[in-house]
């Protein structure tokens, strides 16, 4: 198993930070120390304190400022790095970063999103919730109280995931899925197959919605609830001060 991260977005409501740096470079260290912790700090540490060696990190808009950055990280977190260039980062949505990692998929990843702060305690209750044939598992918030903006995830506790979407009545959802992702190698092939599908319809489209369209063709998502975790997914300076408070924390 490896880890993956997709560290190809822009980030536009980061300005400035995002002028010269990709989403996943954003400074989440405590204010006026900056160039210190990043949200990609923060994931490789976690895949490194479970014991992973490689990850996989698409890379699109700023990705210099990842390769520039490469070496260090490696050397500090003890992990082998592999950059993936997704060519089309600033016209297309991350249904098609996604897919430009079909081949790291076929090695089983936990696949974190660039912009999502959470602690260790997500991967471990990812990696503690397989064995029983499931080939995808996300990891889901059933505490937060949910708002328009979020990834709701409806769950049937027999069947699996019904539906995800954030264009939905909070109500409707069993919980939000945080953007961390347990993926098996034997489901590479379907997932590729359904992203592909995905931003063929739409290039705009989520690989969210890429689950979706598995659901669809009855192939069976899982869930692991994380329990009562702060977190946070980082779209804008609100969340980044939130992401600066709960960094400090782990």
């Amino acid at each position: 198993m490896i880890g993956l991260v997709l560290a190809a977005g822009a980030g536009r409501r980061l300005r400035p930070y995002t002028d010269t740096l990709p989403k996943a470079l954003v400074p989440v260290g405590p204010e006026g120390k900056e160039g210190e912790t990043t949200v990609l700090d923060l994931t490789l540490g976690n895949f490194a304190e479970i014991g992973l060696t490689e990850v996989a990190i698409v890379v699109g808009y700023r990705k210099e400022a990842v390769y520039e950055r490469k070496e260090a990280l490696e050397q500090k977190y003890g992990l082998k790095l592999t950059l993936i260039d997704n060519d089309k980062a600033e016209e297309w949505n991350n249904a098609y970063s996604l897919w430009c990692a079909r081949d790291a998929i076929k090695h089983s990843v936990i696949l974190a999103n660039g912009d999502t702060v959470h602690p260790v305690s997500v991967e471990k209750t990812l990696l503690a919730a397989r064995g029983n044939g499931q080939k995808i598992i996300l990891a889901l918030d059933t505490v937060k109280q949910l708002a328009d903006e979020e990834m709701k995830v409806v769950v049937d506790p027999a069947k699996g995931v019904q539906k995800i979407t954030k264009l939905m009545d909070p109500a409707e959802a069993t919980g939000e899925y945080i953007g961390v992702t347990l993926i098996e190698g034997e489901a590479a092939a379907d997932l590729a197959d359904a992203l592909k599908t995905t931003f063929e319809r739409d290039p705009d489209l989520y690989y969210e919605d890429g689950y979706q369209e598995l659901v669809n063709r009855g192939f069976k998502v899982d869930v692991a609830p994380i329990g009562e975790v702060k977190w946070v997914e980082i779209d804008n300076h609100d969340d980044l001060a939130k992401g600066r408070e709960i960094a400090c924390q782990y």
